[in-house]
């Protein structure tokens, strides 16, 4: 019998309900590489309506970002190097796994 982890939802505004892109089991590098892409092309941007994808216009955090988001932690960034790749705007920009005290 196998065990599968937990399927995470995530409910939209519009009622609908999606399921959250799964993580890699480990995340090299051009995995690492598609999120900082995926956080940089869909950040937010402020609105009439409030906080929207700058990409598609769908509510901050769309599922892209979400995932870019936690493939980065899982690389070993910290949120404060998330939001900085993310300010920058360069979705070419290397990230490079933290290592404290290194």
């Amino acid at each position: 019998m196998s065990s599968s982890a937990p399927v995470v939802r995530s409910a939209e505004p519009s009622g609908e309900v999606l399921r959250e892109i799964p993580l890699p089991p480990y995340v090299p590098g051009e995995d690492a590489q598609f999120a900082v892409r995926a956080v940089v092309v869909h950040a937010p941007r402020r609105w009439s309506g409030g906080t929207i994808c700058r990409n598609d216009a769908s509510p901050h955090p769309c599922r892209l970002h979400r995932w870019g988001r936690r493939v980065l932690a899982l690389h070993g960034l910290p949120t404060a190097e998330i939001d900085a790749l993310i300010e920058r705007g360069d979705p070419t920009a290397a990230p490079r796994p933290h290592r404290p005290g290194a």
